[in-house]
């Protein structure tokens, strides 16, 4: 178990002596908190004595520690208290009265409503993620199911609803609610006013699809996406294999991507002929767009005849937008990651040594650098003391009694 160590905040950092309470589970509050965090304020993430419902998600170590967890809660400090007892719900509300920001996706409980708390702190910032905008639950998969994307995602020949892999939607969201406190706290800064902030997981998924076009491409000219595989929508993109195996993914946006790809792959009098057969003007991307497979057709013959080294080596000299497949294990070993000061060696307890990205924005030249994650009650004691001034007397009758527990109670 990592010792309690006080919060120093880093002046260079935009939030620094900012304070946020968390009280979540799973992806999109917990990368708000973490996203915050990195960005210097001092998250303390609340959870029930034993854990939440993450704590010992997939994927874990051989020991059975949550990669997972460790992942999204790094730099946090760790409470963990029994909220379902008044005794720990009013410890909690007073952390968070003492903090003055709350970001939770536990909606619906009254104790840490925004009502109830706006009572013991009226420049409250109150964050609430929900499933859905009328209140009822919704997840990142069932979400996406109801909006369309599984009905357009995987092979063109396929007819059943495909699920995308990224959990694009709890992403999204956690970075909306990390941006809704950054603003809350400008508001408040400037006026004295806290907020209550409402972030329906399902409006960040339809805001999504309507600001790119899906849903107003029904809206005014009355029809709906097709499933166009690795293809991209509105312009030339596909993926090709080289003689060798390796799959790469290629798209040319523009009028001198598409000149560079004709004439690295030795198609330029090809395609030509092509839209002069089929009166197509190639120069225009919806053009390109229509007479993907025309095309694709011309180009595969030339990756198909040259090993990935080739291609990459051509394709380097040129302005066409291409990369390799690559797997996780692979991208884990390329430069992109052990060159790369988004990543630092972190020493995880728990979890072992790795590269661990730190946040991906550079701040006057430097990323800020990971900061390993807690153990469930690492800071409990050390919490209690600094924000609240409970002295080491009551903080052990507090664990004594269940209310609060320490993370070596937990072991």
């Amino acid at each position: 178990m990592a010792e309690p160590v006080a919060h120093t905040p880093d002046p260079t950092r935009p939030l620094a002596g900012v304070r946020i309470i968390e009280i979540s589970s799973f992806v999109a509050v917990p990368l708000a908190g973490m996203t915050l965090a990195q960005l210097g304020a001092e998250v303390v993430r609340v959870d029930p004595i034993g854990g939440a419902a993450d704590y010992h998600r997939w994927p874990v170590t051989d020991g059975g520690d949550s990669i997972y967890w460790a992942g999204l809660n790094k730099g946090k400090r760790s409470v963990a208290a029994d909220m379902r007892s008044p005794e720990g719900q009013q410890v909690v509300q007073r952390l968070i009265a003492e903090s003055g920001v709350l970001i939770t996706n536990a909606a619906g409980r009254q104790w840490h409503s925004y009502e109830e708390l706006a009572a013991l702190r009226s420049d409250l910032i109150h964050v609430e993620v929900s499933g859905r905008a009328d209140g009822g639950t919704g997840v990142d998969y069932t979400v996406n199911a109801a909006l369309g994307f599984p009905l357009v995602t995987g092979p063109a020949e396929v007819s059943t609803p495909v699920n995308h892999v990224l959990p694009a939607w709890d992403v999204s969201c956690g970075l909306y609610v990390a941006l809704a406190v950054t603003a809350a706290l400008r508001h408040r800064d400037a006026t004295g006013e806290g907020a209550r902030i409402s972030v329906p997981l399902e409006n960040v998924a339809l805001a999504t699809a309507g600001n790119l076009g899906f849903l107003t491409e029904v809206m005014i000219n009355g029809t709906s996406r097709e499933r166009l595989g690795n293809s991209l929508f509105g312009t030339y993109g596909q993926n090709f294999t080289s003689s060798d195996g390796v799959f790469f993914m290629l798209v040319a946006l523009t009028g001198r991507h598409f000149r560079d790809l004709t004439e690295v792959t030795g198609t330029t009098k090809a395609v030509a002929a092509l839209g002069e057969a089929l009166g197509a003007d190639f120069t225009d991307e919806g053009q390109r767009y229509t007479h993907r497979d025309a095309l694709t057709g011309l180009f595969t013959l030339w990756f198909s005849e040259h090993t990935a080294d080739e291609i990459t080596e051509a394709l380097s000299g040129t302005s066409v937008l291409w990369e390799r497949y690559r797997t996780f294990a692979q991208t884990a070993g390329d430069r992109r990651v052990t060159d790369n000061p988004l990543f630092t060696p972190l020493d995880q307890p728990r979890i072992g040594r790795y590269l661990a990205p730190g946040l991906p924005v550079s701040i006057g030249g430097v990323y800020p650098a990971a900061v390993a994650a807690p153990a469930l009650g690492d800071d409990t004691a050390a919490v209690l003391a600094e924000h609240l001034g409970l002295s080491a007397e009551k903080i052990a009758e507090l664990t004594e009694s269940g209310t609060v527990a320490t993370g070596s109670a937990q072991k």
